[in-house]
Formats: structure tokens, C-alpha cells, sequence
């Protein structure tokens, strides 16, 4: 489990594949509710058999997928519980229907103040991970 919106799986012939959960933003590890993303996600899926739905591939060499435990959207699962965003800069990517339970998740999630959305403003991760760039750059 690197964080809360990628995974390794192994195969049925113990091939290691690295998966980012497709539309779906998760905090990075060093970014607040990271730690407690990852760890929804492990308490979902660790030592279970899952289904990788993808058709793509990232430009890590990541799979791009949708996670199925028993027949349950384990990315929309992440977005449910305030765990992720839903990740509007690849939703077009995603099925007409998925789009919209997935905003829809998200809004529910945030109305409730549930995971991430208690904190009044919470940073998205790709605006944290440009953050942590400039800084980076800004230190050469």
C-alpha cells in the first residue's frame, strides 16, 4: 500500500502490478489525513482478492483502475468515507455514471465533514504536491 489512492496487487502468477485508483485524489503521506487514507484503504482490501477494472496506464507505469471487493467500488469507497477527492482532472476518463457518483460522494462526504472535510479548508493533493515542487526549486 504506497498511500491512499495506489496499490500493489499480485496476480494469480505472483506478478507484482502497481495500481492508481482511477478518479480518485488521495493526500499524500506527509500531507494531513494521508496516513489515515492509506489506512482505510488497507483495512478495505489488505490480504483480499480484488478485481483491477483499467484500461490505461500512468506515465509511472502504474495501472489505471478501479478496485472491486465483492463487487464493491473500493475507489468510490475512499471518496465516501473523506478519504480522497474526487479527481475532477481526470473524470472524463471515467464512465458518465461513475463521474457523477463519485461528485456526488464527494459532496456528501464534505456536507458530513466526514475524513479530510473536517478540517474547514483542506488542501487537494496535486495543489500540495505543486506546493511542495516550488518549494523544493525554491531552495536550489
Amino acid at each position: 500500500m504506497a498511500d491512499g489512492d495506489t496499490i500493489t496487487v499480485l496476480d494469480s502468477t505472483d506478478t507484482q502490478h502497481r495500481i492508481r485508483l482511477e478518479g480518485i485524489d488521495a493526500p499524500e503521506s506527509h500531507q494531513a489525513f494521508g496516513s489515515r487514507s492509506k489506512q482505510n484503504l488497507s483495512e478495505m482490501i489488505f490480504g483480499k482478492d480484488v478485481t483491477v477494472v483499467y484500461q490505461k496506464t500512468d506515465q509511472y507505469g502504474r495501472l489505471v483502475g478501479k478496485i472491486l471487493l465483492d463487487g464493491r467500488d473500493v475507489n468510490l469507497e475512499q471518496v465516501k468515507a473523506g478519504m480522497a477527492w474526487h479527481y475532477k482532472e481526470y473524470e472524463r476518463e471515467q464512465t458518465p455514471e461513475d463521474r457523477e457518483l463519485y461528485a456526488k460522494a464527494e459532496d456528501e462526504a464534505r456536507a458530513a465533514r466526514r475524513g479530510l472535510w473536517v478540517d474547514a479548508d483542506p488542501i487537494e493533493p496535486s495543489q500540495f504536491r505543486r506546493e511542495q515542487r516550488q518549494e523544493r526549486q525554491s531552495r536550489r
